[in-house]
């Protein structure tokens, strides 16, 4: 496995351009579930992604979230994953799209129930607003689940648009819904 800070410097020094195909890339991806066995979906879709072109470095604890938004739901698992890949972020997102498709997750409303979600959070220091996907990720600054398992595997992360820590991000989000390291056995 990687250290945290080396991974923290394959992120600051990842493509800041569009074309990176077949070049290594720190990423790093959100993953949430809050239908059937959440556990199992969060571990599926990381094995799945390792045969796209992900490479898993780091991976954080489970974390019980409240869901935010969307109709009256169960609460989430969450997790948060870093590592690098070869692949242009536009594949990375088909690669993601692909793994929810395949574990079921059907798109009915936003921020609907849903068996698995994986999201770009950060690709190198990557900042763009199109073509999809919106890098970083636009809203990772305003939601405790992702700031949770994020800080316990990269605090130190700087966000390229903030210039904040995902420490100090953390600190100073005004999220109150409920996060909890989860005690499960697997992910």
């Amino acid at each position: 496995m990687v250290s945290t800070r080396s991974m923290i410097l394959r992120l600051a020094r990842g493509p800041s351009g569009m074309d990176n195909e077949g070049v290594q890339t720190g990423i790093v991806l959100g993953l949430g579930s809050n239908l059937g066995d959440r556990e199992a979906a969060i571990a599926g879709a990381l094995d799945r992604l390792e045969t796209r072109g992900f490479h898993r470095s780091l991976l954080s604890s489970l974390y019980l979230t409240e869901p935010v938004g969307g109709p009256p739901q169960g609460f989430f698992l969450n997790a948060v994953a870093a590592g690098e890949t070869e692949l242009s972020p536009e594949a990375l997102l088909a690669a993601c799209l692909g793994v929810e498709q395949e574990l079921g997750r059907v798109r009915s409303a936003p921020n609907a129930p849903r068996t698995i979600d994986v999201d770009v959070l950060f690709f190198g220091a990557l900042v763009r607003d199109a073509p999809p996907p919106v890098i970083p990720h636009p809203r990772l600054h305003e939601r405790r689940f992702v700031l949770e398992p994020l800080a316990e595997i990269l605090p130190d992360l700087v966000h390229p648009i903030f210039g904040q820590s995902v420490a100090a991000l953390r600190a100073s989000c005004r999220d109150t819904s409920a996060v909890e390291r989860f005690a499960g056995t697997r992910a």
